[in-house]
């Protein structure tokens, strides 16, 4: 069987202006995974990116604490995350209505970690719902089939026993769970917000069967004994 390694991206600036920038423990992380993925003689035949640069610079700094060959990185901007600002911004009219504080907390995020969580899931589960969809916003929908679409690229191009790469984000490994093990939207970003930064989750596959092999395993960060690598976000 084939294996297809889901890489969340390093953590990302929260908060900032331009979260698409990984802070410095970001870095950190990415290169902590990589020594690690080399202590354990893992290997890839291919390696994809999501074009985003957060995702591309977490397999820069993952590949490069690796001692195998140098491979380059495809580029599939169907493993980008989903624009979680337009989806806030569409849906923030309908929100203030009852919550009218909602525009200061997002906009000072990261001065508002708890009440940011609580009115961004609001928004995500009126999001996935369906019920809410809106004009020029990519819905939960158009955005499972985006993901499935490169999903399906990767096993059409893939040899038996491959180990593939694949650079991304938590939005797009909760769609994937959705697809490979049909949990609900709803359950699928329960788990979501669990998802660590650079974690590993494993699919493994056999022709165009795929199935979970773990999930979230982040035993990369928990040996360094520093709780301060282990972020959500």
């Amino acid at each position: 069987m084939g294996s297809i390694y889901l890489i969340r991206h390093g953590q990302a600036s929260f908060g900032a202006d331009n979260y698409d920038v990984l802070s410095p423990i970001g870095f950190q992380q990415s290169e902590v995974l990589g020594n690690y993925l080399d202590t354990l003689g893992i290997y890839f035949d291919r390696c994809v990116s999501g074009s985003l640069a957060r995702q591309q610079d977490t397999a820069r700094g993952v590949l490069g604490a690796m001692r195998a060959r140098p491979m380059p990185t495809e580029v599939d901007d169907a493993f980008d995350e989903f624009k979680a600002d337009e989806v806030i911004r569409a849906h923030l009219p309908d929100l203030l209505a009852s919550e009218p504080h909602a525009l200061d907390v997002f906009r000072n995020a990261a001065q508002h970690r708890a009440e940011f969580q609580r009115l961004f899931t609001y928004v995500i589960h009126r999001w996935i719902s369906g019920e809410h969809d809106k004009d020029g916003l990519e819905s939960w929908a158009s955005f499972v089939a985006r993901v499935q679409g490169g999903l399906e690229r990767l096993l059409e191009r893939a040899e038996r026993k491959d180990r593939i790469a694949v650079f991304t984000s938590g939005g797009t490994i909760t769609a994937l769970l959705q697809l490979v093990i049909g949990i609900a939207p709803i359950k699928a970003f329960e788990l979501n917000w669990q998802i660590i930064n650079t974690s590993v989750s494993q699919l493994k596959f056999r022709d165009r069967d795929v199935a979970l092999a773990s999930f979230n395993s982040h035993a990369h960060l928990a040996q360094t004994k520093n709780p301060g690598l282990i972020t959500y976000r």
